[in-house]
């Protein structure tokens, strides 16, 4: 068994946000989520049918839930419980550096 890293082979140009699924099951997903001035789409919520329990290792974020006023700021080490069907956004992601998380969505 050879180790991997979270942070190796992070993408040098992001056009896009990278999501990569590093283990499932039937029940289990486990993705690294890499942004960097990424945000969802200004008309757009997630909507899962899944719960999503996701953690910041680096860079900051902001989230929106739908039903809240404030925005959750996340910084490294910050994890949130998004239970399913809770419609949320990412209303920001540092430009500055690489944002990496790592989601856990389950069933």
């Amino acid at each position: 068994m050879k180790p991997n890293n979270l942070f190796a082979d992070l993408p040098a140009d992001l056009p896009d946000e990278v999501m990569q699924t590093l283990a499932q099951s039937h029940a289990v997903r486990i993705e690294r989520i890499v942004s960097k001035g990424h945000a969802t789409p200004p008309d757009f919520w997630y909507d899962q049918a899944e719960h999503e329990w996701v953690i910041l290792l680096k860079g900051e974020a902001h989230l929106r839930f739908e039903h809240e006023a404030e925005l959750t700021h996340l910084r490294p080490g910050d994890h949130v419980l998004i239970p399913a069907h809770v419609k949320h956004r990412v209303e920001w992601t540092t430009p500055a550096e690489e944002t990496v998380w790592l989601a856990v969505f389950y069933t």
